[in-house]
C-alpha cells in the first residue's frame, strides 16, 4: 500500500479522557500541553518522575500507580503510550486500535495512529510542524522549522506588513541595556507592529534600523518643548499620536520603571483615557554587571544588592537616598546615573564607615560593542573616573562581588 501523508488536525480535549501510559521524560514533556488543553488526564505507571508526581499531587492529573492493564484505554479520546516496555506498548496500541482511540507511541511511530507535531505558540497562534511520513523523520529539523516560524511571528518579520494587526494605544517598552538582542520577544513584536516609535538616547538604537520606512521614529530629546517641560512634551506626544488612532511604542532603555519615569507616562495616558501596555525590560542594574563578569549576589560574599540613583549628589538637599544606612550594608551597591557624582558618593560612604579599599567597578556602555570596564576602590574611584575618562552611560558596582569573577574589558587598579 502506498504511504500517504498524515492529516493534520487540532484536538479539542477539554473535559475529555486522555490516557498516558508511562511516567518518564516523554510524559513529563507532553503532560503540560495536555493539562493546558483542559483534558481529563489519567496516567498509568508504576513510577513517575518528580515533576510528574508534582502534577498528580496538585490534582492536575490522576495517577494509577501500576503497570498498564487491558481496558485502560476504554472511553479514552486520545492516548499517549510511552512506557519502557515494548510488549506493553504493543498491547496498548492494539487496544487503542480496537477502541478507535487515536494513539501516539514514543517508541515506534510506524505503529502509531497519530504523530505529535513540534509545536510553539505566539500571541494566540499555535504553530505545529509535522513531517509528511514516518520514514526518515528528523525531530531536530522539524523543531528548527517550528522555531523559525514562531520567532518570525513573535518579532513581526514573518507576517506581511499590511496583514499586521495594529492596536491603537501606547506600548511602554523596556528595550534592555543596549544590546538589541536583549529586548524581550514581546517588545520586539510590538516594535514591528508600531506606526510611531518615540525613543530616547538609552534605547537600543540598532533596533530602529530594522523598522520599515513607513514607521515614524521620534527622538524624545528633540521634541519641541516650548512652554512644556521635557517629560510633559513626551506625554503630550504619546497622547496626541494615540488619539490619531496610531499604534505607538515608547521605547526606553533598560526597564521603564527603573529610573525610567515610566509611571509618569502611564499616569498621563490614564488621565487622557489612552490604553497603555507595559512591557518590562532587562534592567541595566543587573544585566550590565553580569555582562562584565560581576554577579550582584554570590554565595558567601553578598546576600543582597541595592540599586541607587546617583544623579543627585549626597550633599544635595533634593537627595532622597539614605547614604549613611547604605554605608552600613554588607551587600552589593549598584549605582545608576552616577558617573558625575561618584567622587562625592565614595567620600560619603567612607565617611559613614565603608572601608576605603572596598572594590568598585565601572562598566561603560555595557552589553554593547563599546563595553568597557574600569576597576578602582572607593578611595580611588573619583580620580580614576577622571584619568580614565569614564563617560555615561555607566553602571557602577561597589562591593566584594567585583573581585569574584574574571574581569571583562579594560581594567585599572
Amino acid at each position: 500500500m502506498a504511504e500517504h501523508p498524515a492529516y493534520p488536525v487540532g484536538l479539542r480535549l477539554t473535559g475529555r479522557r486522555v490516557v498516558v501510559l508511562g511516567g518518564g521524560q516523554v510524559a513529563q514533556r507532553r503532560l503540560p500541553a495536555l493539562i493546558a488543553a483542559g483534558a481529563d488526564i489519567v496516567l498509568v505507571s508504576p513510577e513517575v518522575t518528580p515533576s510528574v508526581e508534582a502534577m498528580a499531587d496538585a490534582g492536575e492529573i490522576t495517577w494509577h500507580k501500576r503497570p498498564y492493564e487491558e481496558g485502560d484505554l476504554a472511553d479514552a479520546w486520545y492516548a499517549l503510550i510511552a512506557t519502557g516496555d515494548t510488549a506493553a506498548n504493543t498491547r496498548a496500541s492494539a487496544e487503542a486500535e480496537r477502541h478507535r482511540v487515536w494513539c501516539v507511541r514514543s517508541d515506534d511511530a510506524d505503529e502509531a495512529t497519530a504523530w505529535t507535531p513540534a509545536t510553539g505558540h505566539s500571541e494566540g497562534v499555535t504553530v505545529a510542524v509535522l513531517t509528511t511520513d514516518a520514514r526518515g523523520r528528523d525531530p531536530r529539523h522539524t523543531a528548527a522549522i517550528r522555531d523559525a516560524v514562531v520567532e518570525g511571528l513573535r518579532d513581526g518579520t514573518l507576517v506581511a506588513p499590511h496583514h499586521r494587526t495594529r492596536t491603537p494605544g501606547v506600548a511602554l517598552v523596556g528595550g534592555g541595556p543596549g544590546d538589541p538582542d536583549l529586548i524581550t520577544v514581546r517588545g520586539r513584536r510590538l516594535l514591528a507592529e508600531a506606526d510611531v516609535v518615540i525613543t530616547d538616547h538609552l534605547g537600543p538604537r540598532d533596533l530602529l534600523a530594522e523598522l520599515p520606512s513607513s514607521v515614524e521614529v521620534i527622538d524624545a530629546a528633540k521634541l519641541p518643548y516650548g512652554r512644556f517641560m521635557a517629560q510633559e512634551a513626551i506625554n503630550n506626544a504619546l497622547i496626541e499620536y494615540a488619539k490619531q488612532g496610531k499604534s505607538v511604542v515608547r521605547l526606553k532603555g533598560g526597564d521603564p520603571f527603573v529610573y525610567g519615569r515610566g509611571m509618569e507616562e502611564v499616569q498621563a495616558l490614564a488621565e487622557a483615557g489612552i490604553p497603555c501596555t507595559v512591557v518590562p525590560g532587562i534592567s541595566s542594574s543587573i544585566s550590565v554587571p553580569g555582562a562584565a563578569g560581576i554577579p550582584v549576589t554570590h554565595r558567601g560574599v553578598a546576600h543582597e544588592f541595592t540599586v541607587v540613583s546617583g544623579h543627585i549628589a549626597p550633599d544635595d538637599e533634593r537627595s532622597l537616598v539614605d547614604w549613611p544606612s547604605l554605608a552600613k550594608l554588607t551587600g552589593t551597591l549598584v549605582i545608576l546615573m552616577g558617573v558625575a557624582t561618584i567622587g562625592k558618593v565614595a567620600k560619603t560612604l567612607i565617611a559613614h564607615g565603608k572601608a576605603p579599599d572596598t572594590p568598585v567597578a565601572l562598566v561603560q556602555e555595557g552589553t554593547t560593542a563599546g563595553q568597557r570596564r574600569v576597576d578602582a576602590t572607593l578611595a580611588t574611584v573619583g580620580e580614576i573616573v577622571r584619568t580614565e575618562d569614564v563617560k555615561p552611560p555607566a553602571v557602577i558596582v561597589i562591593g566584594e562581588v567585583v573581585k569574584v569573577g574574571p574581569t571583562v574589558g579594560a581594567s585599572r587598579e
